[in-house]
Formats: structure tokens, sequence, C-alpha cells
């Protein structure tokens, strides 16, 4: 649970539930797995567990004592759609969030068929976002789920981005943001993949943010593309403030 994130597209992070199991290519070298397992090592009590999938239910209210606004991502540790999460606890969470529209919240899931199916029994206000991760052809699935979401900003994670994605429809979607792999054992994203995507995104008119060139040493990969960073946001972007 942090304010002032790394993660480049949003500012803090809200973990009310950690751990997963890996679903899809994008899981092989899953960093929330990697800082779960050190975070237990250190004896971590959030972390007793490991990276089982563990419900924190006195870290519900936590958004509601920020009174700052703030763009929150919703379990960086986890994935708010697990089967491990029972549903009366996914509606928990859209309470709180409800309750807190001074806040942004991104919710980003690989579960889209359970978020799809939920979807319309949960309350989406305007500053609930709804996403999905995408990394390979294999994902394109995904976004047929968030489209059937009635959150008012629907967004795609092309991270790590695995492979070409091309002729992306993009009808629906508010904003498409790219990275590659960082890490240990992190897989090269090409240029190409990043420019067509880019392109894609200027030519339907949907905010494109370039997160990272990734590797094994990001930082010095850095973010730019074509000698600019690209810190797009979605206009549809729910009251704050």
């Amino acid at each position: 649970m942090a304010v002032n994130s790394s993660i480049e597209w949003t500012e803090s992070t809200w973990n009310p539930v950690t751990g997963c199991t890996k679903i899809s290519a994008g899981c092989d070298h899953c960093y929330a797995e990697r800082m779960a397992r050190r975070l237990h090592g250190m004896g971590n009590v959030r972390y007793r567990n490991g990276f089982s999938v563990t419900l924190h239910r006195d870290k519900l209210p936590l958004p509601l004592s920020w009174r700052e606004p703030q763009t929150i991502l919703v379990n960086s540790m986890s994935d708010l759609f697990h089967r491990g999460v029972p549903t009366e606890f996914i509606h928990e969470v859209f309470r709180v969030m409800s309750e807190a529209p001074h806040h942004r919240f991104q919710v980003l899931t690989k579960r889209s068929r359970r978020m799809a199916e939920l979807g319309a029994k949960l309350a989406w206000p305007a500053n609930v976002w709804a996403g999905v991760t995408v990394e390979d052809e294999a994902c394109r699935f995904r976004m047929e789920h968030l489209r059937r979401v009635p959150a008012q900003v629907k967004f795609l994670s092309l991270e790590p981005l695995l492979t070409a994605l091309p002729d992306l429809d993009l009808g629906g979607i508010d904003w498409v943001i790219v990275g590659g792999e960082s890490g240990p054992g992190a897989r090269p994203m090409r240029v190409e993949w990043v420019t067509d995507i880019r392109d894609q995104c200027l030519a339907a008119g949907v905010p494109f943010f370039f997160k990272q060139w990734g590797g094994v040493a990001k930082k010095r990969a850095g973010r730019k593309l074509d000698g600019r960073t690209w810190d797009e946001m979605p206009a549809l972007a729910g009251a704050v403030g």
C-alpha cells in the first residue's frame, strides 16, 4: 500500500488483496511474485502466506483516509478478479471506491471473463476505470470482455508486450499503455511493435502512454520513443478534487 508509486502511469497503490497465480505468458516473470517472496523472507506479516491469495480486510478503508486526491492502482500485488477472491469481497472493494469519489481507481485484471460476468452487478462510478492486460495475440479476447464492462473509462495494459499486435480494434477503448518486461529473464520488446501500436492509437484518437523499454537495466533503457516521452492520459477521467 503506497502513496507515490514508482509505476509511471499511476500515483498510488492499494492492495486489499495480495497473491496470485499464473494465467498467461505475461505472468512468467511476475514482478509481484518476486517482491512477495522477498517480503515474506523479511518477515512482513502481509506476506506471511507468500504469494498465495490473501485478503486484507483491514486495508479496505485505506483510500478513505487519503484526503489528497490520488490516481490509485487497485491490487498491484494481486488480481481483484482472481477466483480466490470471494464475490462479496469484490463488492466491498467497489463500495469503498464509490465512497471515495475524490480518487480515481484503476482496476486492472487478466481475469477478464470474471470481470465481464460480474460487471453489470457492480457499481461503476465515473472514478473507477476498468482495464485488461493484453501481452500477446493469445490474450486479445480480453478486449472483448472489457467492452462488456459498464465502466466510463476502459484501458489496455500491453505490458509486458511480448509480440506485435497489429490491427487492434480500439473501439470503446479510452487509453493504451505499452511497456517492455523488466528484471531477471526479461524478454525483449521490438521497436516496431511499439511504434505500430503508437501509430494505431494516433489514428484512432486514443491516448497512448509508453511506460518503459524494460530489460535487465530498465532505467538505462529509459522511456523515450522517437526522441520523446509519451504520457497521454484519458480525457474521460472522472472527477477528482
